[in-house]
């Protein structure tokens, strides 16, 4: 592992601990979380399935869990979260005709035996995960034919923030990391095609979030539980002046009185194997205006 890896390696017990604090204040600030939570849940109506088994990893407050149950009414669900604040606000999504079961555990390490779950759907968990062993722990407790359907984020992400902790003026850049690298789209699919998954079809779609401040920014990410989690991070409070110094690089992109954040969010879903077959992994599916949008961010027009 090279500095810069290392730098950006993650925090699993400071990133439980701000998910746990955050668990009272989640909902009211998670907007883009619920709408694209919406969206991948209305991506289940291409799939003909009847799951009896159904794991919402990565559960947060628990809405996908009682939008799966009320999809699958006879299926066992499972809100599955390692940050118990999450899995306890879960439950006030719960209704007497609509229950579903709480996990407190790692997705990296399920409690669960292997092939006994139909279908896993995952929203905004792996940005604070090893994509390689989520994949590989879910393609264990998939049964064949099963399916895993998730977002994540791609490396587009908060590119504004990131720009402007890294422009603000001298002496206050400094060489911590302020915002995670989130992993680009195609090594997604090498990774599922690692894990044994069969057939991975990933696309993306750009969301912008208008803000009049960077500090209303700021308050958002902490509310959602998005704080910075990367080892190279600052341990100590920011101080006023390194603030207002990357307060000034990011109004370099105020728009129409408004400054955007940029979140990259990457659609994927894959299927378990019905059974081990010999010969090459299968093809990924990524959309051609996408493979020319990645040739233009890495080559230029």
């Amino acid at each position: 592992m090279n500095d810069e890896s290392s730098a950006y390696a993650l925090d699993k017990r400071w990133i439980r601990r701000s998910f746990d604090r955050a668990s009272t204040t989640y909902d009211t600030a998670a907007v883009l979380q619920g709408e694209v939570r919406e969206h991948l849940l209305s991506r289940l109506d291409s799939t003909n399935c009847s799951p009896r088994v159904v794991i919402d990893a990565g559960t947060g407050t628990g809405h996908a869990s009682r939008e799966l149950k009320r999809r699958f009414p006879n299926a066992t669900v499972i809100a599955v979260d390692f940050a118990f604040g999450m899995l306890r606000a879960a439950a006030r999504q719960q209704s007497w005709r609509r229950r579903f079961l709480r996990l407190c555990a790692d997705v990296e390490r399920l409690p669960l035996a292997d092939h006994s779950v139909d279908l896993i759907l995952s929203n905004f968990m792996l940005p604070w995960s090893d994509p390689d062993v989520v994949f590989k722990e879910l393609r264990r407790v998939l049964a064949p034919q099963g399916t895993l359907s998730f977002t994540t984020l791609g490396p587009d992400t908060l590119r504004e923030l990131r720009a402007a902790w890294l422009g603000a003026r001298p002496p206050y850049a400094d060489a911590h990391t302020r915002v995670s690298l989130f992993i680009d789209m195609h090594d997604l699919g090498d990774s599922l095609v690692r894990a044994g998954f069969a057939s991975p079809v990933l696309d993306v779609e750009r969301y912008t979030l208008a803000y009049s401040d960077v500090r209303r920014l700021a308050a958002d990410l902490k509310a959602v539980g998005a704080r910075n989690a990367t080892a190279g991070r600052p341990r100590g409070l920011t101080g006023p002046r390194k603030f207002a110094a990357m307060q000034a690089a990011y109004e370099t992109y105020r728009t129409d009185g408004r400054l955007p954040a940029t979140y990259e969010v990457v659609f994927g879903r894959a299927f378990a194997p019905a059974k081990s077959t010999p010969g090459p992994p299968p093809p990924i599916h990524v959309p051609l205006d996408e493979i020319k949008r990645q040739l233009r961010r890495r080559h230029g027009p």
